[in-house]
């Protein structure tokens, strides 16, 4: 564990509370909890928009990173180091996806930056995202899908104090 306290995990409450206080409008979805791309099949079927995966990545260095892709595209771990310009990653370990982004794994998403209090991580944007006007992401939870419009999830993001990279990822 590192010597950095992990911070007090915002709740699904707090993170409306904030899209709220930045006159950000989305709609969500509740639905059985889902752990994978596979198991959100039906969701992309019945709801518009894009729907994202997230990838919490650690580099050789120790650098932290938060991909946030459409969820179909396959994404080529060996050469995404390339495209960010830093060392070898791999996937971050539960506790300090907890630690850093106060989520657990299945419940990942753009969102969990909120947490991410000490600027930690990287924001990495799928620019095949930036295609929709909408994209549907957990709310910190994997029992629902909140909508949220492209310009306004990128505005979230900055309200965070993290500048997303939007990237051409590398595709398998």
């Amino acid at each position: 564990m590192s010597d950095v306290e992990p911070a007090v995990a915002a709740r699904r409450a707090d993170l409306f509370q904030l899209l709220n206080a930045l006159g950000i409008e989305t709609t969500s979805t509740e639905h059985t909890a889902v752990f994978t791309v596979a198991e959100s099949d039906q969701l992309e079927r019945e709801l518009p928009g894009a729907h994202t995966k997230n990838l919490f990545l650690k580099d050789a260095r120790g650098r932290l990173f938060l991909i946030v892709a459409q969820a179909h595209t396959a994404i080529h771990l060996k050469l995404l180091h390339k495209t960010l310009g830093c060392a070898r990653l791999s996937f971050g370990s539960a506790a300090l996806l907890g630690e850093v982004l106060g989520v657990q794994p299945g419940s990942v998403t753009a969102f969990a930056v909120m947490n991410d209090r000490a600027g930690r991580v990287s924001v990495v944007i799928d620019a095949t995202l930036m295609d929709f006007d909408v994209i549907n992401c957990h709310p910190l939870i994997n029992t629902a899908t909140t909508a949220i419009k492209r310009v306004d999830l990128l505005a979230f993001i900055r309200a965070t104090g993290h500048e997303p990279l939007v990237a051409k990822l590398p595709v398998a």
